[in-house]
């Protein structure tokens, strides 16, 4: 095969380090086929609209945006609290990044699901380092143990094979939904049920009311994660990510299946598995599964993974 500047390339589907990972499967009934619709050019949907008052509150692909204002709190209430659901979180803390588990939980514990069942699970290599936060009742925390990487980047890209595996293992006998958050966040408005949805991602706050073209998706025809220029309705933030756990499994591990084709090509994408988010997300040639979030409700730094 060859790009546009004639250099060769080609994809090596056999060269996977990790293949245990592939012959994960999780038993799941009840879930319907679907058949795409086509795909077609459309303008790039605006959050911004006529005022600065007024928000964009559905996708082209009629998925709810959701953000302060736009839902009742006290109906989703009313609606979630009887399933009695557990609600895990993933974050982690590798390195100088366990300095912010103590504040995440602190306020994970104010804001974060109040009312339901949380699981808490932190990633880290060293589990002598976190610390011992209160926990209200019906919250629990575990720790994971993993390797440290030399540098970011590296713990970045194997993220999503670290949570798909844990999935497969363990978390999706325990929870209902999981949220893949970043450690060196905090809460600082209630988080309900309003978030809860197939697939959740987070609009980021850099690039909410700006032009596609501006947005720093990977351009490399040779990634797996590129995306051309007249396309991507949102950039979506590796910060924030979720949804229900059987999705996230298979979200997860697409990604990471993404990531390998890269790297057995050569290739790093320009925000590592931040840059996999769109291509691996529904568009507008899905239905309505993915669930655009506005991140109001936490401050922190997403374009750093923990």
């Amino acid at each position: 095969m060859y790009v546009e500047n004639w250099l060769p390339f080609s994809y090596v589907p056999y060269y996977l380090p990790c293949p245990e990972i592939f012959n994960m499967k999780l038993q799941y009934k009840g879930e319907k086929p679907f058949q795409p619709v086509t795909w077609s050019l459309y303008p790039q949907p605006k959050l911004l609209e006529q005022r600065p008052t007024e928000l964009l509150t559905l996708t082209p692909w009629l998925a709810p945006i959701v953000s302060e204002g736009t839902f009742d709190p006290e109906l989703l209430q009313h609606i979630y609290q009887p399933l009695n659901l557990t609600i895990g979180v993933t974050v982690f803390a590798v390195g100088k990044y366990t300095q912010f588990i103590k504040h995440f939980l602190e306020s994970a514990e104010q804001f974060f699901m109040q009312g339901y069942r949380v699981r808490y699970y932190v990633f880290t290599n060293d589990p002598a380092a976190v610390p011992r936060v209160p926990l209200g009742p019906g919250r629990s925390l575990s720790t994971i143990p993993i390797q440290k990487h030399s540098c970011w980047e590296e713990i970045s890209m194997c993220r999503m094979e670290t949570i798909s595996q844990h999935i497969a293992k363990t978390a999706h006998r325990e929870v209902d939904y999981l949220f893949c958050l970043n450690v060196d966040m905090v809460f600082r408005n209630p988080w309900g049920p309003e978030t809860l949805g197939d697939l959740v991602a987070a609009i980021h706050p850099g690039y909410y009311a700006v032009p596609r073209q501006q947005f720093p998706y990977e351009r490399r025809h040779v990634s797996t994660a590129f995306v051309a220029d007249g396309e991507g309705d949102f950039y979506y933030g590796g910060a924030v990510f979720g949804g229900r756990v059987a999705r996230v499994y298979e979200f997860t591990r697409g990604c990471h299946m993404a990531i390998l084709a890269d790297k057995a090509n050569g290739i790093m994408a320009a925000w590592q598995e931040e840059s996999h988010l769109k291509p691996s997300l529904p568009s507008c040639t899905s239905p309505p599964k993915c669930c655009p979030l506005s991140t109001s409700g936490m401050t922190g730094s997403p374009s750093h993974p923990a």
